[in-house]
């Protein structure tokens, strides 16, 4: 049944596309990619797909308008090539903070972008860890949503003493999945309450709601972007919540601006852990190469696109 299968890659993380392949034991589908002097991209599909199950893996991350403009592209190519099926694996899901109409004259460009996947030709969407979980109602084709929770507590179980652990969210948002973390962990939970500031990325941290004190806390979230949230926890837990050490693990490393150096550099955070839904270029993380720790989704996302394909459940990956 592999021979009816195809996964193809965008440029956003086409490592991660060929560690999802070397999980199922399938080469990756060839296709060729490039943007013409006029900056308009161009894709062709190299091989035949006529009636194939067709993936394509890639995640709207930064550069995030020309990471989603290539994914419609090649969902296009792919449909009018005749394929089979088509299903977008976006390990991470770009725009999906704005998921709701929080102010006056704003979009909902989660909805936006779902609703372009949908129209340019996806027959389903493979995802991981979405930022909000109504997110999967803004489509009107089948989404499965992945949690790298699992992958997250099992490092932690090997190398922290679990007994002296504390899973602290890192805003009340999160809390619903810190909570999840720390039952599979079998730790107390804390939560930090905070404000956000205007739109450009800036919080307040206020106030930590629970017990940290003389443990090792570990903050959750779902992705981390310019640092700010983490690292002003972070302070709040060794500051005042007098924590012995705090680390922080996260899906999505978007880590934009200085957020690589503010982690380095300057901040009460012993390690943070996340995973590679988003490509971190080679080299790319020196500034943090002794507080990174980077795990691999590709296992996860080649047994989801295993079971989809041969039409087994992927809510049993979970069970």
């Amino acid at each position: 049944m592999l021979d009816e299968l195809k996964v193809f890659t965008g440029n956003a993380n086409p490592r991660l596309a060929k560690d999802i392949c070397a999980y199922i034991g399938i080469a990756l589908g060839k296709a060729e990619l490039f943007n013409f002097q006029n900056s308009n991209t161009f894709i062709k599909i190299l091989e035949n797909i006529r009636q194939r199950d067709v993936f394509i893996v890639q995640p709207t991350s930064a550069p995030s308008n020309d990471s989603i403009m290539e994914l419609l592209i090649f969902i296009d190519a792919a449909k009018r090539a005749s394929a089979g099926r088509i299903t977008a694996v976006i390990p991470y899901y770009g725009y999906g903070r704005t998921d709701k109409k929080d102010q006056p004259r704003v979009p909902i460009t989660a909805r936006l972008v779902a609703d372009l996947i949908t129209t340019s030709g996806a027959n389903r969407v493979l995802t991981i860890d979405l930022h909000a979980g109504q997110i999967q109602g803004f489509f009107n084709i089948p989404v499965d949503e992945l949690s790298a929770l699992g992958i997250l507590a099992g490092h932690f179980q090997k190398s922290l003493p679990i007994n002296n652990l504390a899973v602290v969210a890192t805003d009340i948002g999160i809390s619903k999945r810190a909570r999840n973390m720390a039952e599979k962990l079998s730790t107390p939970l804390a939560i930090v309450e905070k404000r956000r500031l205007g739109n450009q990325d800036k919080t307040e941290t206020l106030n930590l709601i629970g017990n940290v004190r003389g443990m090792h806390a570990l903050l959750f979230d779902d992705e981390i972007d310019t640092g700010g949230s983490v690292l002003s926890a972070a302070d709040m837990l060794i500051n005042t919540g007098e924590a012995e050490s705090v680390r922080a693990c996260v899906t999505h490393p978007v880590l934009s601006g200085r957020a690589k150096e503010k982690i380095a550099e300057n901040s009460n955070l012993a390690e943070l852990v996340v995973t590679d839904t988003i490509q971190i270029a080679r080299g790319g993380m020196r500034p943090l190469a002794d507080k990174i720790t980077i795990l691999s989704v590709a296992p996860l996302l080649g047994e989801a696109i295993r079971r989809i394909h041969e039409g087994l459940s992927v809510g049993e990956l979970f069970n």
